[in-house]
């Protein structure tokens, strides 16, 4: 089979979408699921991810039954000369608007395993380094920060613990925007900072680390944790606020009993406010982990090569003195270090996608 035509085995797969998409269309136009507001938003929502990826399809079977016709004109001698000679010279165009359709199809079979999620929680904790990991970990929420303003995305500070020089043991923020957590997932991972710590009088370039995960809100998919899945722990807050520290218990710790997840938050002025951040955490962090499972199980190569959000896996190392960013997963360097730390990431994450979704290709 020519190169510019799908598979065999990729034309199985994307006519049992099509069929699919076509029960759908019948199934929501049956009046007893037009009256079920549930059902019908359910269906919507199935036809809705498999309307774009149908439609290309069948450009690209139309394209293609126009050039398997043109092939058998030219392979007939018995054919009308001047039908055989038109069909000549469509056959070059055809081929080219077949490789087009094709490489559309891919497109969207690449991407049609990624998370349409609109909105996510990063977490960013201080590793090795005392002082100087804690202000890095500074640093990379100024980064990602400054990157979300950039996109107009919209950030809300959930949750930190700051050191005395102004860094952070842990912060926790959502980002919320079109496209961020496909973005920011790539982010996931152990991060290393190389460069003269503020605290270093010799000028002496120390090695310092934080830790990254990006984990989709799952508001906006499909994620329900029941309250008797969880024990709610209630406590005092500890550290500065008075008297309602002292006296109110406002402190809130989750623990999802099935998998052992915890999350521990407080807010010296409202428990309500502890107890709805921590539910947004908890739900992110428990979805992330049967999420990593079944990344796991249907593609582990690909798993390990780009956006695992393995904290313990070295992704990306930061080399002030040099001015250089080296992304670890695809051997990239980039001389522009002063600038990604204000919040110019595309130049790294553009190269991330593109690789990650050659992977995927080249798999297809």
């Amino acid at each position: 089979m020519p190169s510019q035509e799908l598979a065999d085995n990729l034309i199985k797969r994307l006519d049992a979408m099509a069929d699919r998409y076509q029960q759908l269309e019948s199934e929501m136009a049956r009046p007893e699921v037009a009256r079920d507001a549930v059902k019908i938003v359910e269906l919507a929502k199935e036809r809705g991810k498999l309307g774009e990826l149908v439609s290309i399809y069948q450009n690209y079977k139309k394209v293609h039954q126009a050039l398997q016709e043109a092939r058998e004109i030219t392979g007939n001698a018995a054919a009308d000369a001047e039908l055989l000679e038109l069909a000549r010279q469509e056959l070059p165009e055809l081929e080219s608007k077949v490789a087009a359709a094709a490489e559309a199809v891919k497109q969207v079979l690449v991407t049609d395993d990624e998370l349409d999620v609109d909105s996510c929680i990063v977490e960013i904790r201080a590793g090795t380094g005392g002082e100087e990991a804690a202000l890095f970990a500074r640093d990379l929420y100024g980064m990602y920060n400054r990157y979300a303003e950039s996109r107009s995305w919209k950030t809300e500070l959930m949750n930190f613990s700051p050191t005395d020089l102004g860094g952070f043991r842990e912060i926790i923020f959502s980002v919320s925007g079109r496209g961020a957590y496909k973005r920011l997932a790539y982010e996931g991972g152990g991060h290393r900072v190389q460069r003269v710590p503020a605290t270093e009088a010799q000028g002496r370039i120390h090695t310092s680390a934080a830790t990254v995960a990006v984990l989709p809100e799952p508001e906006k998919v499909d994620m329900e944790i029941k309250p008797d899945e969880v024990r709610e722990d209630v406590c005092r807050a500890s550290g500065p606020g008075g008297q309602n520290v002292n006296k109110v218990s406002s402190a809130i710790r989750l623990t999802h009993l099935a998998t052992g997840i915890t999350v521990s938050m407080q807010d010296e002025k409202s428990q309500h406010k502890n107890r709805t951040k921590a539910w947004r955490i908890l739900k992110s962090r428990v979805f992330d982990h049967y999420e990593s499972i079944r990344r796991a199980e249907r593609d582990s190569t690909r798993r390990n090569m780009i956006g695992s959000g393995d904290r313990s896996q070295r992704i990306r190392t930061y080399n002030f003195p040099q001015n250089r960013l080296t992304d670890h997963r695809i051997n990239l360097d980039l001389y522009s270090l002063d600038h990604i730390m204000t919040g110019d990431l595309d130049a790294v994450l553009d190269a991330l996608q593109a690789y990650d979704r050659q992977q995927r290709l080249e798999k297809l």
